[in-house]
Parts: C-alpha cells; structure tokens; sequence
C-alpha cells in the first residue's frame, strides 16, 4: 500500500470496527514506552484476526523501519505543544523516510519514554501537521477527552485551520486516562461530527497483549 491508499483505508473504519477488536491504531512497544515486542504485536494481531494496526510509538518509527506488514500502517505520535496545552498528535499513513519529517523524529531513547523529557517538547504543531501532509499521512488528535483545554471546541478548531484530519473518537480511557479526563467521549463525537473529522481508535496499549 502506499500512503494514499493507507488514508483512504483508514477513513473506511467505524465505530464497531474498533470496538470489536477488528482495528487498533493506537499501539506502543519497547521502541517507545511499551512493553511489547513489535514483531510479537504483529503476530497476535494476525492470530487474532486484525484487519489493521498502527504502531505508533513516542516520536519515533523504529518499529516501521524493522516491520512492513500489509496489517501494519505507518504511524507515530508526537509530543507537541498547541498553546497551552500539552497533546499528542498521530500521524498516519506516512512515508517515514518523508525528508520533511525528520527533524521531528526523537534524537535519543529519552525522547521516546520519558515524560519529564516529552514535556518539553519543542515542535511546531503547524509545522509539523504541514510535515505529515507532506509526507502523504494524515494528522490526528490523540486521546482529546484528556486534555486539560477550557474549550476542547475551540481548540479543535485551531487545530482543524493547522490543517487536523481526524480526531481519535473510539478509545477506551483506561489506565491513567480513566482519572485524568476533562472531557467526554459524547462530547469529542460531536466536535468531530462538528468539524468533519475522520474517526479513528484505539486502545493506547503499553502491555504486552494485544
């Protein structure tokens, strides 16, 4: 698959999709902060019967530059500031290799697992959305009921005129998602409905069962 068909497979999933366990685009391994093994993530998303997965580890695509996979869609999440607010940003359907993408990618392992490191990011985000278009993915808001935004709308917003292509609706919010949450999942549907956002899901796993 190249980047384009990757995208328009992506825009193809539902919500039931995500929920049955048929995709997950929300996975992180030992090249981030995970606990898994890449290429035994692969291997129970296929013995499990996943249509599709995205390994998107912590700045970087280490795992992608190891793994093809017709199961597997080139992906990363980014570190990045928008204002005030501290959030990650999935890119998918990327060609990692893209030259617009490098400076972004993490210099060291820290950059990758550490949150006290993470936090201080210095990306772009106008930049960096402009980057992943380049690179032929598309940009998506992670996790947006965690945010702490006193308008989520309104910061979605901001974010859809940097160019946001979708926005990650069908996650579970558990581990530390479950406590820290400011918004609802209702509520992210509609801002997604509201700005005619692609869908997409997840679990965030960082364990080692898919």
């Amino acid at each position: 698959m190249n980047s384009e068909q990757f995208v328009n497979t992506i825009k193809l999933y539902n919500k039931e999709d995500f929920e049955n366990n048929i995709v997950n685009l929300h996975i992180h391994t030992i090249f981030s902060d995970g606990k898994a093994d890449a290429f035994d993530i692969l291997s129970q998303a296929k013995e499990k019967g996943y249509k599709k997965i995205a390994i998107t580890d912590h700045n970087t695509v280490e795992a992608h530059r190891l793994i093809q996979d017709e199961i597997l869609i080139p992906a990363v999440e980014f570190d990045v500031w928008c204002g005030y607010v501290f959030v990650h940003l999935l890119a998918y359907g990327i060609d990692i290799n893209h030259p617009d993408l490098q400076e972004f990618y993490a210099k060291n392992k820290k950059e990758t697992e550490a949150n006290i490191v993470r936090i201080f990011s210095k990306r772009n985000i106008k930049k960096l959305i402009r980057a992943i278009h380049n690179a032929g993915g598309i940009a998506v808001l992670a996790h947006p009921a965690c945010y702490w935004a006193i308008s989520l709308d309104f910061m979605v917003k901001k974010l859809v005129s940097y160019g946001l292509d979708g926005i990650e609706v069908y996650y579970p919010y558990d581990r530390l998602r479950s406590v820290v949450k400011f918004h609802s999942r209702k509520t992210v549907e509609k801002i997604a409905d509201k700005y005619n956002l692609i869908k997409t899901g997840g679990t965030d796993l960082h364990e080692v069962e898919l």
